[in-house]
């Protein structure tokens, strides 16, 4: 691998070497395939690590590259994607729903989760964690948040097992008419426990798909589902809702 320096630009370095490492994604790596460490991929363009790392940085962002756990920076594979489902008369659990159900727990949410829910402050809800993989892959975790009073007959779960706890809350939740729901997506950053979920390192982008469920004129349920931003590609359709698209031919590493 040879010496490339880089041409004098207009725009910040770091964004004019992210698309000089495009080109060089394209036409020197293959998917999967491991990138030289940081000194040498710095010492070749002529420029400082920072800057190579500004770079590296956003080409994670765009999805063209993945850090991971104990084998360093590897080219990424296209995006794949799982539709999110678009019925906005379906509650989570619903027949064609596939999230798998991992646990269920009473706690008591963080204020942004009470606020939205509009809970008191104290107040314990069912909190159901549901993850989501394609092609054996994970893609998605989710938590779901459940007041009680959503779920009036629950009086106990005598159930076997924690995903059994989680169907059977959800099963609960399918009794009431659901009017409508609120969906909103953003870019984060995913925290320790989601990234040891999604098998991506604590900070890598992720998608945040944020949705509020309305019955009886108020809150029933809220989820918040975080995506992997390095496989996933968010398409906004007629209806309101959100699908992402798959290529069964494509799969992420």
């Amino acid at each position: 691998m040879g010496t490339t320096q880089l041409e004098s630009v207009p725009e910040p370095k770091y964004w004019h070497l992210k698309t000089v490492l495009t080109e060089a994604l394209d036409s020197e790596f293959s998917v999967g395939e491991i990138l030289p460490n940081e000194r040498d991929l710095a010492a070749r363009f002529g420029v400082a690590r920072a800057t190579l790392r500004q770079a590296l940085e956003q080409l994670e962002l765009e999805g063209r590259l993945q850090r991971r756990r104990g084998v360093g920076t590897t080219v990424a594979p296209p995006r794949m994607g799982v539709a999110l489902g678009t019925d906005q008369s379906a509650w989570p659990g619903a027949p064609g729903d596939t999230w798998n159900p991992v646990d269920c727990t009473p706690e008591v949410p963080r204020a942004a989760v009470a606020t939205a829910l509009e809970t008191g402050p104290d107040e314990t809800v069912h909190t159901v964690r549901r993850s989501r993989t394609v092609h054996g892959q994970p893609v998605a975790a989710e938590l779901l948040y459940i007041p009680r009073v959503s779920v009036p007959d629950l009086s106990g779960i005598d159930a076997p097992s924690a995903a059994a706890r989680a169907r059977a809350v959800l099963r609960e939740l399918q009794h009431l008419e659901l009017e409508r729901k609120e969906s909103a997506v953003e870019l984060g950053s995913a925290r320790a426990d989601d990234a040891k979920e999604l098998d991506r390192l604590p900070g890598a982008p992720v998608l945040v798909v944020t949705t509020r469920f309305y019955a009886r004129r108020r809150p029933a349920a809220l989820s918040v589902a975080t995506y992997r931003a390095d496989t996933c590609r968010l398409t906004f359709v007629d209806s309101g809702g959100v699908q992402i698209h798959h290529d069964p031919h494509r799969r992420a590493s």
